[in-house]
């Protein structure tokens, strides 16, 4: 294997440009190499790459695909499964799927994305707290009011009610992408109930496990620790006490495509796993239902959406959630991670305003940039968009795992019809982006060496303190040229290494 075999990824793809110049990004048609995360311009490992290059070089292709074929046998043996949506919506549970070759993070870099990170999960916190309470933001013109009213997860049912400590984003998982120069951008954030932890965990516990000796070149942070500091952030909030802490997880069933990490976050936390129909409320207090009776819940880590977690308030057909719930979290007698109405700070029109809620609140520059962003609420940006949405993203501003999205450069003039249709029905509903050409990592697939884009998810724990999983979720395009990294709809994965020094 040379390196000559990892050009036949190249390609030229479009550059990101700053927001005062975000047109000029999709009209100049300026072309330049995506950023590759493994090589150099010219075609050199970058340093951090040069030992695991070096051992790849000594042992050539026939331990790479040995490798290969035993990640799989452990992931499918272990039953690390996720569901794969058809055309048709109907799932099809897989093994998950891992690329062995890791991705590896410099411990400068990581302390610029930590950094970064924490600045973002404590802005946006102060900015939901404010929401359900005095809208200082609002009255201050940060924001437009009808941005936050007309937003499909602002919750005015929850007005006025005191969080447990002010913390409304327990969990986040922020997904992060790279300029052509390298630069970390934020794509979206994630702060309803953010998926991926338990892959994040899983390929680590894969990796040290059939690539030792990769390790043996590295000092690589740790990750297998998340369940602890989810646990210690849980019992933080316990309305009776971190020593008396009642904890469940909340899980809509097994149908659901994230049940996976349900159950491994309930066992790996040594916590009850519950659905709705375990759980009951008397006099503002919830219960589970035991064999040996009743047994006072105080915290819940519900991966159950707003709208159904509470019939008496939300949906009132909804039989995933308990009845109840919402007032006994108002009585401050449980705590609901993460908080109910957290999803406004992640709604993608929000997101274009996060860099001001970060200088409103903290008094700070961002110090991780936003993706230029167009609102279609904003007349002339609905215009421009509209005009060249073969060239754009749009994306429904409340909707995740790629759905609800239209690629420009992809689409049929059907779709980007469709799509025009439904922006100048309701441009609340959407946002546009220049098409980012995602960075890219080498990956060993079906016995060769190719390049594929990729993202990052890293994990934000809020407790005592803010905590950044040193790591995250990497998240890679399998089909060559494609940028949709989901997993839902095709998408693999890598471990993360972030080195010690």
């Amino acid at each position: 294997m040379t390196m000559s075999q990892f050009q036949s990824g190249r390609g030229q793809f479009q550059s990101l440009r700053p927001d005062s110049t975000r047109r000029a990004a999709v009209t100049g048609a300026a072309q330049t190499l995506a950023f590759h995360e493994f090589y150099q311009e010219d075609f050199r490992p970058r340093d951090h790459y040069l030992p695991m290059w070096e051992h790849i070089q000594k042992t050539g292709q026939q331990l790479l695909s040995d490798k290969s074929r035993e990640a799989h046998l452990t992931l499918h043996t272990e039953g690390v499964t996720f569901t794969l949506y058809s055309n048709q919506d109907e799932g099809i549970e897989r093994v998950w799927p891992f690329d062995i070759l890791p991705r590896i993070i410099t411990a400068l870099e990581w302390a610029h994305i930590e950094a970064g990170l924490k600045q973002r999960i404590r802005a946006l916190n102060l900015f939901l707290k404010d929401l359900y309470h005095g809208q200082r933001i609002l009255k201050d013109g940060v924001l437009p009011p009808e941005l936050i009213y007309l937003g499909k997860d602002f919750r005015r049912e929850i007005m006025d009610i005191d969080a447990p400590h002010d913390i409304y984003t327990h969990i986040s998982g922020v997904d992060l992408i790279r300029d052509e120069t390298g630069r970390y951008l934020v794509l979206e954030d994630n702060l309803r109930t953010p998926s991926g932890v338990s892959y994040m965990i899983e390929n680590r516990v894969v990796e040290r496990r059939i690539l030792p000796e990769f390790f043996a070149r590295y000092r690589v942070r740790r990750v297998e620790h998340y369940p602890a500091l989810l646990l210690q952030a849980l019992r933080h909030l316990s309305p009776r006490g971190k020593e008396r802490a009642n904890i469940v997880v909340l899980t809509p069933g097994i149908f659901n495509s994230a049940y996976f990490e349900h159950t491994f976050l309930a066992k790996e936390m040594g916590v009850e796993l519950a659905e709705g129909r375990d759980l009951v409320c008397r006099n503002d207090k919830v219960y589970l239902k035991t064999t040996r009776g009743l047994d006072q819940v105080d915290v819940i880590y519900r991966r159950v959406d707003d709208d159904f977690l509470d019939p008496l308030v939300f949906r009132p057909d909804s039989v995933l959630g308990v009845a109840g719930i919402i007032n006994a979290w108002r009585a401050g007698n449980v705590a609901l991670v993460n908080a109910p109405g957290a999803g406004i700070a992640d709604d993608k029109a929000v997101y274009a305003y996060v860099p001001e809620i970060i200088r409103y609140y903290l008094g700070e520059s961002p110090i991780l940039a936003n993706v230029p962003t167009y609102q279609m609420t904003n007349d002339e940006d609905r215009a421009y968009v509209l005009d060249h949405l073969q060239r754009m993203v749009v994306k429904a501003v409340a909707e995740s795992g790629g759905y609800g999205m239209l690629m420009g450069p992809s689409s049929t003039p059907a779709q980007r019809a469709e799509f025009a249709r439904k922006i100048e029905a309701d441009p609340r509903n959407y946002i546009a982006q220049p098409v980012i050409q995602l960075s890219r990592h080498v990956c060993y697939l079906d016995g060769e060496l190719e390049s594929r884009h990729l993202d990052l998810r890293p994990f934000i724990i809020y407790g005592d303190e803010i905590d950044v999983v040193p790591g995250g979720l990497t998240r890679v395009a399998m089909t060559k040229g494609s940028l949709v990294v989901n997993s839902s709809q095709g998408g693999g994965s890598k471990d993360t290494w972030v080195l010690a020094d």
